[in-house]
Order: C-alpha cells, then sequence, then structure tokens
C-alpha cells in the first residue's frame, strides 16, 4: 500500500535511529518532546533527565525525475543541559527537570534560539558557532598565564586565528516565578517578540526580552477550588495573527481568543465543541474526550485537536463541529476498563500536520504512529521498531485485527504493548521527513526515491 504524504502515493523508509538498544531504559533518557526549526535543518529533541540535544541535517542532494531530493542524515550538532532538578521550599515539591516543550524561534543571525521549559521555569537559548580565537594579547602569554607589564615593550594587535568548530549554548534569559501550575505549552507569536506559556489554570504572555514580568491574559481559577470543572490542557498562537490564540480543555472544548477585544481574555471570541453522541456516552466519555494537543495548520485557517481515540480537524469559521474526524485506534474503546486501570488512559499523545497542511500524523500503543491524508481520505499505520530499520527499508503498514480470525500479517489487539508508546512527533517544514519518539529511541523516516 502506497504511504500518506500529501496526496502523493510514496512508500515510507527508514532513515535513522537514535538512542541505546537497552532493554532497560533510564527514566532521564525518556523524550519528552521532539520539534524541527523552521527550515527544518535542526531538529532539538528534550528529556526527562533535562538534557536538549540538537541534531543538524548534513544534506546531500539526489535527482530523481529532474526533482531534487534532500537527503542525508541528521547529526549531533550539539547537548546541553536545559533544567536541572529543584525543590520548592514552600511548597515542599521537587521540581522535575523534564522538558515539557521546546519551541524554536525564527532564524534573525547566524546564531539559533530556542526556548525549552519544564514544570516551572522558560529558558531562551542561544546556540552558536565559534571556529577563530584571538591570538597575541599584549598582557598574558598564549597558555593564558599574565606578563610582567614591565617586560613589555611593544605593543602587539591580536588577531584571529582558526580553530575547530565549536558550539556554544548559553541561557540568554530565565523566566521563573510566573507559574503556579505545571507548564504544558509555550507557543512563539506571529511578532517573533512575544510568546504565550500555559499551565493547567493560566496563560501568561511574556515579551522576549522582558524577564521579571509577564500579563496574565487567561485565568479559569475558580475563587473555590471545589468548584473547579476543568483545566487548560494546551495553548497556541495563531501563525499569521499575533492577537489571536486558542487554548483547549479537559472537557474537550477549544476557545479562540482576541487580545484586541480585553487585555484579559476570559471571555472568548469563538468557542468550539463537538456536541456528544448520548448513545456512546460511557464512565470513560469525559477523560477520552479531554484535548491532549491543538495545533494550528501552517495556513492559520484551520486547527487539529488530538483526544484520547481520535484527531479532528476544525475550521476556525465553523464552531459548532470539525469538519474532519479521523479514528487513531478505535479498537482501543472495548478496551477502556484496563487502559484506565493502567493509567494509560491519561496519556497525552500529541499531533502534527506536514508542510503543507495536506496530511497529519499522530502516535499510538505498540510503537505505532498513524498518518492520515486529508485529500484522500487514505490512513495508514507504521511502527517505529528496531526490527524494522534495515537501512533505507521501506516500513510495511500494520494492521490490528479486532477479534474473530486474525490474518497473516495482522496483529491481534490483546498482544498491544502499552509500554511501548508514540506520543512525540514531527513533520519536518517542507520535506517529507519525519521523527518519531519511541521512549528513548528517536527514529527519522523519510519517503522512499523510486
Amino acid at each position: 500500500m502506497a504511504g500518506v504524504a500529501g496526496g502523493n502515493d510514496f512508500q515510507w523508509c527508514f532513515s535513522q535511529v537514535k538512542g541505546a538498544i537497552d532493554e532497560d531504559v533510564a527514566e532521564a533518557d525518556i523524550i519528552s518532546t521532539v520539534e524541527f526549526n523552521h527550515s527544518g535543518e535542526f531538529l532539538a529533541t528534550g528529556d526527562k533527565g533535562g538534557r536538549v540535544v540538537i541534531f543538524q541535517h548534513e544534506q546531500e542532494v539526489h535527482f530523481c525525475k529532474n526533482r531534487p531530493h534532500l537527503r542525508g542524515e541528521y547529526n549531533v550538532y550539539s547537548t546541553f543541559q536545559s533544567h536541572e532538578p529543584e525543590f520548592d521550599y514552600l511548597k515542599s515539591l521537587e521540581i522535575e527537570e523534564k522538558i515539557n516543550k521546546i519551541r524554536w524561534l525564527p532564524q534573525q543571525n547566524s546564531a539559533h534560539f530556542l526556548l525549552s521549559t519544564n514544570d516551572k521555569t522558560i529558558k531562551l537559548w542561544k546556540i552558536s558557532e565559534r571556529d577563530k580565537r584571538a591570538e597575541g594579547y599584549n598582557l598574558k602569554d598564549e597558555d593564558g598565564r599574565l606578563r610582567d607589564p614591565f617586560r613589555i615593550t611593544s605593543l602587539r594587535v591580536p588577531v584571529l586565528m582558526p580553530m575547530d568548530l565549536m558550539v556554544e549554548a548559553s541561557p540568554r534569559r530565565v523566566f521563573a516565578n510566573a507559574h503556579t501550575y505545571h507548564i504544558n505549552s509555550i507557543s512563539v507569536n506571529s511578532d517573533h517578540q512575544t510568546y504565550l506559556s500555559a499551565d493547567d489554570l493560566r496563560i501568561n504572555l511574556w515579551h522576549l526580552e522582558i524577564t521579571d514580568r509577564s500579563f496574565n491574559i487567561v485565568d479559569i481559577k475558580p475563587a473555590n477550588m471545589e468548584e473547579l470543572t476543568e483545566v487548560i490542557t494546551a495553548a497556541e498562537c495563531q501563525p499569521n495573527q499575533c492577537n489571536v490564540f486558542v487554548y483547549s480543555s479537559s472537557k474537550g472544548t477549544i476557545r479562540l481568543c482576541d487580545m484586541r477585544a480585553a487585555a484579559l481574555c476570559d471571555r472568548h471570541t469563538k468557542f468550539f465543541e463537538e456536541p456528544e453522541d448520548p448513545s456512546s456516552r460511557s464512565f470513560f466519555s469525559e477523560i477520552i474526550s479531554s484535548i491532549s494537543d491543538v495545533k494550528f495548520s501552517h495556513s492559520g485557517r484551520y486547527m487539529m485537536t488530538r483526544d484520547y481515540l481520535s484527531v479532528k480537524v476544525w475550521d476556525l469559521n465553523m464552531e459548532n463541529r470539525p469538519v474532519e474526524t479521523y479514528q487513531v485506534h478505535e479498537y482501543l474503546r472495548s478496551k477502556l476498563c484496563s487502559l484506565y486501570e493502567n493509567d494509560c488512559i491519561f496519556d497525552k499523545f500529541e499531533c502534527c500536520w506536514n508542510g503543507s497542511d495536506s496530511a497529519i500524523m499522530t502516535g499510538s500503543y505498540n510503537n505505532f504512529f498513524r498518518m492520515f491524508d486529508r485529500n484522500t481520505r487514505k490512513d495508514i499505520t507504521l511502527e517505529a521498531s528496531r526490527e524494522s530499520s534495515k537501512p533505507r527499508g521501506t516500513l510495511k503498514p500494520r494492521k490490528v485485527s479486532t477479534g474473530g480470525k486474525r490474518k497473516k500479517d495482522e496483529i491481534s489487539v490483546d498482544s498491544l504493548d502499552f509500554n511501548k508508546k508514540i506520543l512525540h512527533t514531527a513533520w519536518h517544514p517542507k520535506e517529507n521527513v519525519i521523527a518519531v519518539a519511541a521512549t528513548n529511541n528517536l527514529y527519522i523516516f523519510q519517503d522512499k526515491i523510486n
């Protein structure tokens, strides 16, 4: 079967896998976020140990049917410790170092900038290259020792000499002490000067140059916490209008707000909700309707939301129901009871668009991930596993049997491994290259050139 990518029928093939093959995975090595930069040249991952690893694409151009195809591998460019574990002495709470989100800023000069956040603190990092060093100082020798000023008889002009390339990551800003609850989202605004950060009950707007204050733009905390009925699960800025943003809730609703209307956006401009089908209501309805991710399309016309069993695409001009609904793993509906008992029902799956908004991708269990073509309505299930990671090996579509007689290539729903889950995925903004995080491994797949 052909693959799914923006109307093109082609196959996906294995490109690379990063990370150790150990059976015993250290908690700190589990990948917690994946993000391409705006050109796709860089790919950043964050993990539960508070580290950020940046990969750079080493380009090779191949011509296929007179069209240039970018090939080549992603190699480690820089690794740095972004966050350390902390302790809140007032609340007697440990603050994990786990990186919740990474967001790249558009490139303005030769350096690259990205925002990374754990539960409480957001940091702005500058990643820059150095391939020259100054030599010939007047007051110190080449080995760094200070010279006797009385022995200096002539002035030297220091010169820049070439050296081995060094990539430095330095924290330029630290945005702290603005969130009482755990940060779940950060999103850079289209003005490239401001960004928003969201926790369970509040959303703050920051200026990238100002660290000691932020504006609270949404606050849904009730006066009495016993009356709390929903929390904020994700938030994102509109890609083309710096005054518009959306946030999703644990009740399965999405609110669109316009900062031109009021400084405090407690009253939304639009409210997106799909009416519930009374016939399918169950004990788990509220849990599985909670939205775990919301993403604007690159055009800004649509947004996509992920709940436990499905992905929905909404037209911003139609609030009463989504224009497209894709079932991710409907075969799990009969397993909700056991998924509730092992806490998997609370897993937060992310979703992403391809560069042209014509296809979407999201994860599932058993290291499966799903792709949906919005034009042809075709969908495909693929697996990120060591077994299928032969160089340039084509990925075989996977199928799950839901009972009755199982076909040869199908896997039974009862033998799915719920400890292996694809929560974080990313799609290259311009090419058919995808990054899929499977526990402590990062898989990179690309379209196969025939």
